[in-house]
């Protein structure tokens, strides 16, 4: 009996010690979510005192006939801002959590699935918050299409990029509306470059540049066939203003929303992006950018978007460091319906490695100034507005039998160049490789993608070269298919007819052509499309099946036809000089050169694999058409 009630106590006693320790436990957790309760009943109180000001906003602006809470499309925009606002929330309460029970916390990157958008009953600057879905991504997260890790935004970061922003809207402002003594026509070219010093006395910089860093800074303005809305509306959503700027953009990605204007603040709506800025050719690495891009409305039909490096994101990842100082544009809506756009572009760039072949353009701050930009756009809206057009033309080019027909053909030209422009970038989502031979006359790089809808491989081929050419002259050689014989690399003689021709801007060179080969023994046509503006010009084309076609006629989808697209990019090098007294004279240039050209060839081939012989044979190709090209440019010389 004793044996058994002291072995009762002993039990007792060791039985004790775990309900002290639960109860510890106990009381924390109780303590923890007594804080919780609290922070949530202070957000629902914010909630419904926002939905009040909302109910009454809107009420007293855009639906004054209408009862409270008739607009559903304006609650559903009030529940997704609320639900970012409540998942910074459960951040902070996981933060919390991982200090005081030493748990790691999970952190949650916004992944939007839309862009800001822009809302068509109230005022242009007012944008709303895009959705955000809590999922757990990597830093180096593919489907932001942002390739290695960087440094994710927090909320006590968002001071200071606002201010960020207002300061580099302040800055950008003034840049947009002075002339002297910030501005000077360069001796060269007659480009508005920025006086540095003049520019460095009005807006000092806390940080000093390290050697080897040069400055780019230019200004451009030009009459662009779109309304000052609808480009407000592309230029913040980051698909829109990939699809404006094929030939620059390579990847544009928004990763947070930073800030959203919802009663008309000073600043509107402040995105967090990634930018990847390309030139046509794997000899000269991306430009890439994490920025802050803003807009505000300045006046009634004026508004202004400003970007700003967030450099410390990007860290030393990229192959050239690029860093964007306070940039942007100013679009003054006309009667008309067109816009004025003004456009100011200010880098740092300090490369990391040399550049061959476009030596001259990049160091000169020619390859990214503002006019490319503004050049780039002007053509892109005039396209854009024929494409509407087209809807009800009665001129259709030819074959083509209907206007739908004359839109799809316009989608599937610009889906090619869309792809070409991907395919033959510097991007560093395109591993090149060097695979020349020793008896190559040109350097040829090699990338492969898995093709889509293909049974083998895409393999990408490219090489570029200067020659001593007036790039118009060459670009129209190139674009006539009366002269593809005498460039083309066959074993018999090719000649293509014409079947249908229509241009796509104010340029006549801007056009779309459909090919057929003559006395071809495949039933194939070639599409064609060719592009110029002030800064360059591009030609691609792209073998269709007539079945393909049937469906192009029909006016059907053709989001899903796979092309394999190959083509020519021409880039005028004057060879000048830099410029006296501006940014582009803030770096040594190379001596001086005739008037000439650079000319990029890609092509693209399927294939199994890439073997030693299809390698040859592609550089055999490439290395024959230049120098037809070059013969025959001088022969008419």
């Amino acid at each position: 009996m004793g044996r058994r009630r002291r072995r009762r106590r002993r039990l007792g006693r060791q039985g004790d010690l775990l309900p002290r320790r639960t109860c510890l436990q106990a009381h924390n957790e109780k303590s923890d979510n007594c804080t919780l309760r609290a922070d949530n009943d202070r957000i629902r109180s914010e909630n419904v005192k926002m939905k009040e000001r909302l109910r009454k906003t809107l009420c007293n602006t855009c639906c004054q006939n209408n009862p409270a809470g008739a607009n559903p499309y304006f609650d559903e925009q009030k529940l997704r801002m609320e639900n970012a606002r409540l998942k910074e929330e459960v951040d902070r309460v996981a933060n919390i959590t991982s200090k005081y029970f030493g748990r790691p916390s999970t952190h949650h990157l916004p992944l939007p699935q839309q862009d800001p958008i822009l809302q068509s009953e109230d005022t242009l600057e007012n944008f709303i918050t895009p959705s955000v879905v809590d999922q757990d991504l990597p830093g180096n997260n593919p489907t932001l299409g942002i390739p290695y890790p960087f440094q994710q935004i927090l909320d006590h970061d968002k001071p200071f990029l606002m201010n960020l922003a207002s300061n580099a809207m302040e800055e950008v402002i003034q840049l947009l509306q002075s002339n002297e003594p910030f501005w000077i026509k360069s001796t060269s070219d007659g480009r508005e470059v920025l006086q540095l010093q003049a520019y460095q006395m009005s807006f000092p910089k806390s940080h000093q540049s390290d050697s080897g860093t040069r400055t780019e800074a230019s200004r451009d303005s030009s009459i662009v066939m779109m309304s000052g809305r609808m480009l407000v509306d592309a230029f913040m959503n980051s698909n829109k203003w990939m699809e404006l700027f094929p030939t620059i953009v390579s990847n544009a990605t928004t990763i947070d929303v930073v800030t959203f204007n919802v009663t008309g603040n000073t600043i509107g709506s402040v995105i967090l992006m990634y930018q990847e800025l390309q030139i046509l050719s794997p000899l000269v690495p991306t430009r890439e950018l994490f920025v802050l891009r803003c807009s505000k409305q300045i006046e009634p039909n004026s508004w202004v978007i400003v970007d700003v490096s967030v450099d410390y994101l990007l860290g030393n990842n990229a192959d050239a460091f690029a860093k964007k100082l306070p940039s942007g544009c100013l679009i003054s809506e006309m009667q008309n319906g067109c816009s004025k756009v003004t456009w100011v572009e200010h880098m740092e760039i300090q490369e990391k490695n040399p550049i061959h072949t476009f030596q001259n353009i990049v160091t000169t701050g020619v390859a990214f100034e503002a006019r490319r930009w503004v050049s780039s756009l002007r053509r892109m809206a005039e396209r854009n507005t024929l494409f509407i057009s087209a809807a009800i033309a009665d001129d259709l080019g030819g074959v083509i039998p209907t206007p739908e027909a004359k839109q799809s053909t316009m989608k599937l030209a610009q889906r090619m160049v869309e792809r070409f422009c991907d395919a033959f970038s510097g991007s560093i989502t395109n591993k090149w490789i060097v695979l020349s031979g020793p008896n190559d006359a040109h350097q040829v790089y090699f990338h492969k993608t898995n093709s889509f809808g293909l049974s083998g491989q895409t393999i990408s081929a490219t090489a570029s070269v200067w020659l001593p050419f007036n790039p118009e002259r060459l670009f129209g050689f190139l674009k006539d298919e009366q002269n593809r014989n005498l460039w083309e690399v066959s074993d018999e003689e090719v000649k293509f007819q014409r079947l249908a021709h229509f241009v796509n801007g104010s340029n006549t060179g801007n056009s779309i052509s459909l090919l057929n080969e003559i006395k071809s023994t495949t039933n194939l046509l070639m599409l064609q499309e060719s592009c110029i503006d002030a800064t360059g010009s591009l030609i691609v084309y792209s073998p269709l099946e007539l079945s393909t076609m049937d469906k192009i006629m029909r006016g059907e989808d053709m989001s899903l036809v796979q092309v394999m697209v190959s083509g020519f990019m021409i880039i005028p090098d004057n060879g000048f000089a830099a410029a006296v007294g501006g940014a582009a004279s803030s770096s040594s240039a190379p001596a001086a050169q005739p008037m000439g050209s650079l000319l990029t060839l890609g092509l693209q081939i399927e294939a199994a694999d890439l073997r030693k012989e299809s390698v040859s044979a592609i550089n055999r190709k490439i290395g024959l058409t230049m120098e037809k090209i070059k013969a025959v440019m001088a022969s008419f010389t």
